[in-house]
């Protein structure tokens, strides 16, 4: 049934080999369950809900992509969608978590009309190399500020709008130990590096008194708090378009960068730069990331640390399979995650963002049309505190610059009509 299934001895794998790159690929993003529970209860959610719509969205993502496009590839709530859903929509412009979770619902159903009429595979084959690495960095760089910022590394400042934090503080300095303690492992090879490292500094900060220990099991907390609790028709409001829109882009670009990333560490992508089957694996994770805003999360994407299992000989969609029913193990860990402090878990958000970031290294700095772009897009999504600005920044300022220079012969119909769409956003529909 398997071998029917997945194709396994097609692919040059076996059973063994697809379960160990599951486990490998699970433990290297485990930390999603302790990660998302705390950012998305910063808007007012039930922790122990979201920690059970955490488990299970990724459950359900992980097996429609295993089983729709057969890709060793696990899904889970994206890290700077979370961020974008927390921080940008309900504190910053002050909506409600549930009609935030509408909004995520259209987006995605938007989402999954692009996919189904392939208008998102050819947008995202239309992005340049070089947007799509500026786009990563700049996600990775909204994170680590928000990393420090939980941490209290980097704290608000009236006269320098930020600041240095007490470092004297235990949660400043658990969470710098935590950050190296990630560092060394994964530069040791270790497998879970993240996860041993949010235990870590959980079980030390229990231990010396600092946060209270609630329990390691339990049986799932109920989801009623979040489940199906989306407001979908405060989010059809007209002052909501733009919130649509911006959730449309970030769900778009954040996840196709992602996916993009996933792809080309597990050499999915052909000379020419096409992902074989990426019509299946878009609708797969758009399908997903429906199920995730009924469940009552943010957004569910397609994971780099998928790459993991790869690295072990995942080739199959059996191995998202594996990391599926991981997950829904993990649904008996609800106090554990309950237990761990934001600083224990901002080390997390800090090395992803050190992985999201390394991209910029194969940027040619040399020619300033690319280099321009490329850095506004990084730096704006932090310096915004919005992904979605980021990324209309780098496309206007990609298309422009290549134009002023006479170079438009490098720019392609999906660049310009975006660009344009993103002037409109920003100009007229700017949340």
């Amino acid at each position: 049934m398997l071998e029917k299934l997945f194709l396994l001895k097609a692919h040059r794998t076996n059973v063994r080999t697809e379960i160990l790159a599951g486990l490998t690929t699970f433990l290297a993003m485990a930390y999603i369950l302790f990660v998302n529970p705390s950012i998305l209860s910063e808007s007012g959610m039930d922790k122990g809900a979201v920690f059970v719509a955490t488990c299970l969205a990724a459950a359900i993502g992980s097996t429609m992509m295993g089983l729709i496009a057969n890709y060793p590839i696990a899904l889970a709530p994206g890290m700077g969608l979370n961020a974008f859903f927390t921080y940008t929509v309900v504190l910053h412009m002050h909506h409600t978590w549930q009609v935030a979770l509408g909004a995520v619902f259209i987006s995605a159903t938007l989402f999954f009309l692009l996919s189904i009429f392939h208008t998102r595979e050819w947008i995202i084959n239309s992005i340049p190399p070089p947007l799509r690495s500026a786009i990563a960095a700049g996600i990775g760089l909204f994170l680590a500020l928000i990393a420090l910022h939980n941490a209290g590394i980097v704290v608000s400042n009236q006269a320098t709008m930020i600041g240095l934090g007490d470092l004297k503080q235990p949660a400043a300095i658990l969470a710098a130990l935590g950050f190296a303690l990630i560092v060394a492992l994964e530069a040791l090879a270790i497998r879970g590096a993240i996860l041993i490292g949010i235990l870590a500094i959980t079980i030390t900060s229990i231990t010396m008194g600092f946060t209270a220990f609630i329990g390691v099991t339990s049986m799932p907390p109920p989801l009623t708090p979040t489940f199906m609790q989306l407001d979908i028709r405060g989010a059809l409001d007209i002052g909501m378009i733009s919130v649509i829109f911006a959730f449309l882009f970030v769900d778009l670009f954040d996840n196709s960068g992602t996916l993009i990333g996933v792809a080309q560490r597990t050499d999915l992508i052909s000379q020419d730069g096409y992902i074989p089957k990426i019509s299946r694996v878009l609708i797969a994770d758009s399908a997903a990331a429906m199920a995730g805003s009924l469940l009552g999360t943010s957004t569910t994407t397609s994971y780099i640390e998928s790459a993991a299992g790869v690295s072990v000989g995942g080739r199959t969609g059996l191995t998202a399979i594996v990391v599926a029913i991981l997950f829904l193990l993990a649904l008996f860990f609800s106090p554990l995650a309950a237990s761990i402090p934001a600083f224990a878990s901002a080390p997390a958000l800090l090395f992803v963002a050190v992985l999201m970031t390394s991209g910029l290294a194969e940027i040619d700095w040399n020619d300033i049309t690319v280099a321009a772009p490329v850095t506004i897009t990084a730096l704006a999504m932090p310096f915004t505190y919005s992904i979605a600005n980021g990324i209309a920044f780098g496309f206007i300022v990609w298309t422009t610059t290549k134009l002023l220079a006479g170079r438009y012969y490098e720019l392609n119909s999906a660049l310009v009509i975006l660009s344009i769409l993103f002037v409109i956003k920003l100009g007229w529909f700017n949340a």
